[in-house]
């Protein structure tokens, strides 16, 4: 339970992008349920935030997060509190994929468990070298189903069962080989390498961007027909905004949109 007087989650804006800052230090970022409802009524005030163009998810301290408060989940040992947990946060890790903004998650240290599942919850994310990632959970007795979704849907079956089964950390550039991240830079290159991504993302269009979000995750779920159905009338209604039309017509025009 947060007994500081601390903030536990920090928000800074700056030119178009958010940074959301899970800030339990002491806790490893644990994902306690006071941060979570703060994560999640934070994510709501971006995703309506027009002038939010990408959110960013950090971690103070060493670690980037160290999945949920253990402590906090032993000293509530009730089945009817577990289930509003896991729905609670389940409800946060859906939302980074509705928002109409991209979601990067910068890990700069371990992230286990559900902090694993939240790094696979977000669009990309950028590691430092020296982080690690594990779902953990079997080690204590607790397989890791809720991460499992997420990973499930960021690697293949295989490597992601084999940490779900085992518990075993991975590095980060093995992380990068299973696509749990996108990028690995030394640990002092990773703020640049965010800014990369960024800076990249803002100078499109936040319209095209939305709808292809969106169109990206619901069509994964859908088969093969439905989803160059869904795809095809997406492009028709992108085609239709005027980003689009200034866009192509300053391409066969030979100049910059």
């Amino acid at each position: 339970m947060t007994t500081s007087n601390e903030p536990i989650l920090l928000r800074a804006d700056h030119d178009g992008v958010v940074t959301l800052t899970l800030h339990r230090p002491t806790q490893f970022n644990a994902l306690s349920t006071e941060l979570l409802t703060e994560l999640q009524t934070e994510l709501e005030k971006v995703g309506a935030d027009r002038t939010a163009r990408v959110l960013v998810i950090a971690g103070a301290g060493k670690a980037f997060c160290a999945g949920h408060d253990l402590k906090q989940m032993r000293a509530n040992h009730d089945k009817a509190y577990m289930q509003q947990l896991f729905k609670q946060c389940g409800r946060v890790m859906t939302l980074l994929t509705e928002l109409p903004q991209p979601v990067i998650a910068r890990v700069h240290g371990v992230a286990t468990a559900a902090g694993c599942q939240l790094v696979a919850s977000c669009d990309l994310a950028v590691a430092a070298d020296v982080a690690k990632f594990a779902v953990s959970g079997i080690n204590v007795g607790l397989f890791c189903s809720t991460p499992a979704v997420a990973l499930a849907r960021n690697m293949g079956r295989k490597p992601a069962l084999e940490m779900l089964l085992t518990g075993e950390f991975i590095d980060a550039a093995e992380a990068q080989r299973r696509g749990l991240v996108n990028r690995v830079v030394p640990a002092e290159q990773l703020d640049a390498a965010v800014k990369l991504l960024t800076d990249s993302i803002c100078a499109k269009s936040a319209d095209a961007i939305a709808m292809g979000k969106q169109l990206f995750y619901r069509q994964i779920e859908m088969g093969l027909a439905g989803a160059y159905q869904l795809a095809a009338e997406t492009m028709a209604c992108n085609m239709m905004t005027k980003d689009a039309v200034a866009g192509i017509d300053g391409f066969m025009n030979k100049r910059k949109a």
